[in-house]
């Protein structure tokens, strides 16, 4: 069978678990995504299915708020910045402002943590939240980004805040295609040392049964210099600056005829961070920042390794049913650099003192099976049900001494799941579903370390246990098409996580104790319950939520009086509501505004009254942004955004936030060949302090080495050719 002659959904493959629909790109990057829906529509193309749903949702139709980022948008934030955490917090309602550093702990998403996805294979470690997460592939490789916003289960362990989801690229129809990227990052001040640079690749095709692609990028990063052009405080236990990475991608698929296909993937991305920078401390009282300046660190500096495979095999026709299946594994390595606050001290041979550094490993091994059934009840049912497997081993090492600094750790999960929608009516559907939860934990004895004397002494030995926790999670939500132009939704749904467990079991406090009867490694089971409302009216679109996350057993970290950080185990409410709307002005201009508000406490006194505002690690700022796009004829398009970040107040008052507002900018032209861009971040060359630096709460060791600037005016020099 030639590919040219193969059913639409052959030629759309290379995503495991959905037929996907292709949008037709637009000359304006930033059109919201109902306005996708409605070209895609007027095209006789099928609604975007949502693959990281499992009922394989269609875009428009779902009972919670859901963002779909298509490739234009990504390509258009990467004209501006390649820090992929930036990306996610400039087009993602609710997404924690950026920290800027490899280390993204405290980017939350709703106040809660996300489960990040890549084809639906989780990369979320919660055994061991080193906040790496987001680091595990590069954003050339992604053709689209799915979001899920709020408590979700569907998907396993990890989304009590919402699901991100990148899909990665497929072939792009029958024969041999090619695409180059290369660009260029500089600083204003064009200093060498600030100096960045990408180059990108990718090969793919579909001949007879078979559809195939390969990618590889590099990206050489320099320092980063803030507003006031000196180079931004390098952070201990994580960094993107002097670093450098690289991702290499292979797809296959293989039709076994019209409507069976298996494939087979493997990434492995590598950011190494580089030996010749050290921190400098600052003043936080003072409103000095950290810095950094040239120097050897006294260890191996920090790195970011993933690889992960994937096999899956999916029938449209099982007796009737659709049948999806997939194995993976991943392998993830996360090396943290010398914290330099005399943590972990050690004696060398030479009987000097020396501090040792942690290095997060973890192993996934996982299955998902899906099963559904449509056409049912007169065509009004679908049913969908499936089962997931899942099993996790994670230890943190400390790398020079090489003792077990959070002892292995084995998290196996079994869970069974049933999801329904019902049409009542034409206007009215219903969705509901159940899933089962079944996880065990396994820890053998061990001792915790002494890291303020000597790593080399073991604390009072801890015993071993095999703590279970079987837990039901519901969801029913309920759309309603009013008019042609208006849609009401609501729903409820509780995401299913864990603590961080590595944490809880390295902490001193554990000593002496017994596995069994920790507390803190109960479960996170948090309720989401959301409104909203959706209007489109040809070239605009709004659409309006309002949610409450609530959960009974919550998790906070905060310093002790020896700056280690604590899981404290308390009850938190969060509530919040998000804007979005976008206005299609004429066929070449767009403008596209959101705005969130969130605001939480937690009960830090037990009383079972939640009674204590959450501070910037858990809760994003108040945000505001407004997004202008331009094609201005058909070889010259542009894009202006602008986000600011309203000042908040918290419990503590050393973590008031100052407000902050920046601009983007970006053009692109179109070339006799190929198309080149200039990307501006920063443009107002803004000098201010990020979010995390002024809300995120430290110890009094900790403050004056965490307290960042954010980076200035950023230039990025692209050119991409496709042939």
């Amino acid at each position: 069978m030639q590919a040219f002659q193969r059913p639409r959904h052959k030629q759309l493959s290379l995503l495991p678990l959905v037929l996907v629909s292709a949008l037709p790109a637009t000359a304006l990057a930033q059109a919201s995504t109902s306005t996708e829906s409605q070209d895609a529509n007027d095209q006789g193309l099928d609604p975007l299915v949502i693959t990281a749903t499992r009922n394989r949702s269609s875009e428009g139709e779902t009972p919670q708020k859901v963002t779909v980022i298509n490739r234009e948008q990504i390509e258009q934030q990467l004209a501006i910045t390649q820090d992929p955490s930036q990306v996610l917090s400039n087009l993602i309602p609710s997404y924690s402002p950026s920290r800027q550093k490899l280390n993204n702990t405290g980017e939350t998403f709703r106040g809660r943590s996300v489960l990040f996805m890549v084809d639906g294979v989780p990369q979320s470690n919660p055994m061991r939240d080193g906040g790496r997460d987001s680091y595990t592939i590069d954003l050339s490789m992604v053709e689209r980004i799915e979001v899920i916003h709020g408590a979700s289960a569907e998907q396993g362990l990890g989304a009590t805040g919402g699901i991100i989801n990148y899909v990665t690229k497929r072939p792009e129809g029958a024969g041999i295609s090619q695409h180059v990227g290369v660009s260029l990052t500089s600083g204003d001040d064009f200093e060498s040392e600030g100096f960045g640079h990408k180059l990108d690749y990718r090969l793919s095709g579909q001949t007879r049964d078979w559809d195939y692609m390969f990618a590889a990028s590099r990206q050489k990063r320099g320092v980063y210099y803030d507003g006031d052009d000196e180079i931004v405080g390098m952070a201990y236990h994580g960094e993107i600056q002097n670093s450098e990475s690289y991702d290499l991608m292979a797809k296959a698929a293989y039709w076994i005829d019209d409507d069976q296909n298996v494939e087979f993937s493997l990434n492995h991305y590598d950011l190494d961070v580089g030996d010749d920078y050290v921190p400098v401390s600052g003043n936080r009282d003072k409103g000095v920042p950290t810095r950094a300046k040239k120097g050897n660190p006294v260890n191996d500096p920090g790195y970011n390794r993933a690889t992960t495979a994937r096999l899956s095999y999916e029938n449209r026709d099982w007796l009737g049913n659709e049948l999806n299946a997939q194995l993976y594994t991943q392998r993830f390595r996360a090396q943290f650099g010398t914290t330099g606050l005399g943590s972990f001290p050690y004696q060398d041979d030479a009987g000097n003192t020396r501090y040792d550094h942690t290095r997060n490993e973890s192993d996934k091994v996982g299955a998902k099976f899906t099963l559904s059934r449509d056409g049912l009840l007169d065509d009004r049912l679908k049913l969908t049900t499936g089962l997931d497997l899942l099993q996790n081993e994670t230890q943190q090492v400390l790398v020079q001494t090489d003792r077990n600094y959070v002892p292995e750790t084995r998290f196996r999960n079994v869970a069974a799941f049933l999801q329904g929608d019902y049409d009542l009516t034409e206007a009215l559907s219903l969705h509901a579903g159940v899933r089962q939860e079944h996880a065990t934990l396994n820890v053998d004895d061990y001792s915790p370390v002494d890291q303020s004397t000597s790593v080399e002494n073991d604390l009072a030995a801890v015993d071993g246990g095999n703590p279970s926790f079987d837990e039901t999670l519901f969801n029913a939500g309920i759309v309603y098409q009013a008019t042609d132009w208006a849609q009401l939704y609501a729903n409820y749904s509780e995401g299913f996580g864990m603590p961080d467990v590595g944490r809880v079991l390295r902490d001193d406090d554990s000593a002496g104790r017994d596995v069994d009867t920790l507390i803190d490694l109960s479960p996170i089971v948090t309720d989401n319950r959301e409104i909203g409302a959706r209007f489109d009216w040809d070239r605009y679109g709004l659409e309006l939520s309002y949610y409450e996350s609530n959960s009974d057993l919550g998790q906070r970290i905060e310093p002790d009086a020896q700056n280690n950080y604590r899981v404290k185990r308390e009850k938190t409410e969060i509530q919040g509501y998000e804007i979005t709307g976008d206005a299609q002005v004429n066929d070449a201009h767009n403008l596209r505004l959101t705005y969130t508000h969130a605001e939480g406490k937690s009960d830090q006194d037990g009383d079972g009254s939640v009674d204590t505002k959450l501070t910037g690690r858990d809760l994003a700022p108040d945000t505001f942004k407004l997004a202008w796009s331009a094609a201005w004829n058909d070889k010259l398009s542009s894009h202006l955004q602008y986000s600011y970040y309203r000042d908040r107040s918290f419990d503590d008052p050393e973590l008031e936030f100052d407000g902050y507002g920046l601009i983007d900018a970006s053009l692109a032209y179109r070339l006799p060949i190929g198309r080149a861009s200039l990307g501006v971040e920063n443009l107002a060359d803004k000098d201010y302090f990020t979010y995390y630096s002024q809300s995120f709460p430290q110890g009094d060791a900790l403050k004056d080495d965490l307290y960042f600037k954010g980076r200035g005016r950023t230039f990025t020099l692209s050119y991409q050719l496709d042939f």
